[in-house]
């Protein structure tokens, strides 16, 4: 059996020292790796595309699901571990659910895992 990663709170950016700038302490790299888990899976990596690349800077669940073919709940599973883990944000309208990439906690860990990446 798997062993399961701790619960920790990663909804904020990461927000340690580049990987680069030397070891990095036990707690750095949970946080790091929990955001890659994150994005560990290619359903998720299409979901973040849409979403950085829609026009409107949001997208809801149905039109989500439609675009990587996949039913809504499981769209919402996967979108639901990206807000966990502070990629993304969503928010209720009436019957529908928006959701938004977070930019920012994106170029953090870039910078986390790169610091020249993103210069």
């Amino acid at each position: 059996m798997p062993k399961a990663l701790p619960v920790i709170d990663i909804s904020g950016p990461v927000c340690c020292a580049p990987v680069a700038a030397g070891p990095v302490g036990d707690d750095a790299a949970l946080e790091v790796a929990l955001r890659l888990k994150a994005l560990a899976d290619p359903a998720r990596v299409k979901l973040m595309s849409l979403l950085l690349s829609s026009p409107a800077g949001e997208e809801n669940s149905g039109d989500l699901a439609t675009a990587v073919d996949l039913t809504e709940s499981t769209v919402s599973h996967h979108l639901t571990q990206l807000r966990n883990a502070g990629l993304v944000e969503s928010d209720r309208r009436g019957m529908n659910v928006y959701h938004r990439a977070r930019r920012e906690a994106l170029v953090a860990l870039c910078a986390v895992l790169d610091p020249n990446c993103c210069a």
